[in-house]
């Protein structure tokens, strides 16, 4: 008990209400705090770094592919990491180095001359191989180890309850999300890139101190169960407690649901990171303006928050399998919208196509793998699911792009995706919650 609250000056058995709740605070700042190591956080630096470091645009998508794809063997290991010693250590460190991190990147050009110099070497090769390594420490750190533990702990202090409070997590990330490249944009005119990414690692260092402070692993640890308790009529406490068969990962990699569940994701991060990476061009391709492209992001929105609140709330409830299925039907929805954007019609596919797999995504990578797997090998499972995600986004720019490129048009890419979700609806015939079979 000593050592589930070492360094910390909060009590959670002292609480006046479920230190769940506590834990739901504080683990959605964790997500939103791994901002700078998403794509929407490193978007808004793109211009400026790449014109100070000397690299072309398809230098820096480059290097960012190739520290994404680095960081994912990684993240799998982060997951035992995080059964091993929980989420607090785990966040905390991982908090740190991001911070580390982003302090590095706003010197970069100075250690990048410093490295042309002592070498004597004057060519994009350096800060090239440079911010490869900067984009896998924000990449492994940010995208992947925060983002898992944060959402993770949150799960593992709900059971009944594990919908609703994804939902309002899901809410308020998405506002996050979506407000962050306005703020750091801002942050930017005002401060300068370099100074905006110290100031942002400040800002992680601070947080480091209030992980120590208040994330907490699990409520056994402190003698509560997940939803905290209930009183009866006679107000005698009475613990909510289920059976639940925990599995590891070697055997949940055994199971159908494992894969069709993962591969789903991984799709949804493909299609989406390729699809906002290249929207500008994607509807230029079609005669549209920017203004038109940037706008669909707008209504896509509005249809992610609203079904993630409704599946939330309701996969306390239903069968999983269903958002399974509705989220390869939103699959080909949105491949045919690419596949016709020339029509107004296959605008109203797309838009709707991603709404629907973005809402649905936020409810089966939080949800599902708890209700599916157990609590106590969380970390492992979801550590390898999201090294699904981020191959699969960090392969989606160039595919994208050597479609545009090498047969001119995008809409080409809706062949393959359509082929690969054909796969996935074969081979989510038989699939079942694992927990059934108690």
């Amino acid at each position: 008990m000593v050592n589930s609250n070492r360094y910390s000056l909060v009590n959670p058995k002292k609480s006046p209400v479920f230190y769940g709740y506590v834990v739901l605070f504080f683990g959605i700042i964790g997500v939103l705090a791994s901002i700078p190591g998403q794509t929407v956080g490193v978007s808004v630096f793109t211009d400026p770094v790449k014109d100070a470091l000397g690299l072309s645009r398809n230098q820096f998508s480059n290097a960012y592919m190739i520290g994404t794809l680095l960081s994912s063997f990684l993240v799998t290991k982060a997951g035992f990491l995080f059964d091993k010693y929980g989420a607090r250590y785990v966040a905390f460190f991982a908090t740190v180095f991001l911070g580390i991190s982003l302090l590095l990147f706003s010197i970069s050009v100075k250690i990048s001359e410093t490295f042309k110099s002592i070498l004597n070497i004057d060519s994009w090769i350096i800060p090239f191989a440079l911010i490869t390594v900067l984009f896998f420490f924000i990449r492994f750190s940010g995208q992947g180890v925060l983002t898992m533990t944060s959402r993770n702990m949150i799960m593992i202090w709900f059971n009944k309850n594990r919908g609703k409070i994804n939902a309002i997590s899901s809410i308020t990330v998405s506002l996050g999300f979506s407000a962050s490249p306005i703020l750091i944009n801002r942050l930017i005119d005002d401060y300068g890139w370099e100074l905006s990414w110290q100031i942002l690692a400040v800002c992680l260092f601070i947080f480091s101190f209030f992980i120590i402070q208040f994330y907490r692993n699990k409520p056994e640890d402190f003698d509560l169960k997940p939803d905290g308790s209930i009183t009866d009529k006679n107000k005698e406490t009475i613990d909510i407690e289920e059976v639940e068969d925990n599995f590891t990962l070697a055997r949940a990699k055994k199971t159908r649901a494992f894969w069709m569940y993962g591969l789903i994701l991984a799709f949804n991060s493909f299609f989406i990171t390729g699809f906002t990476f290249h929207v500008v061009s994607i509807f230029a391709s079609q005669d549209y303006t920017k203004s038109q492209a940037i706008a669909v992001f707008l209504p896509i929105s509005i249809i992610a928050i609203s079904v993630a609140t409704l599946c939330n709330i309701l996969s306390d409830y239903i069968q999983h399998k269903i958002y399974l299925y509705i989220m390869i039907a939103s699959g080909i929805l949105a491949s045919l919208g690419l596949l016709f954007l020339s029509s107004s019609f296959g605008i109203y596919m797309l838009i709707t196509g991603l709404g629907l797999l973005g809402g649905l995504f936020s409810v089966v990578n939080a949800v599902t793998w708890p209700k599916y797997y157990g609590r106590k090998y969380l970390g492992s499972i979801t550590g390898k699911v999201m090294s699904f995600l981020v191959i699969a986004s960090a392969i989606a720019p160039s595919l994208f792009s050597y479609c545009f490129s090498n047969f001119g048009s995008y809409s080409n890419i809706s062949y393959i995706t359509l082929a690969f979700l054909l796969f996935l609806i074969i081979g989510s015939f038989k699939v079942e919650n694992p927990q059934k079979y108690l």
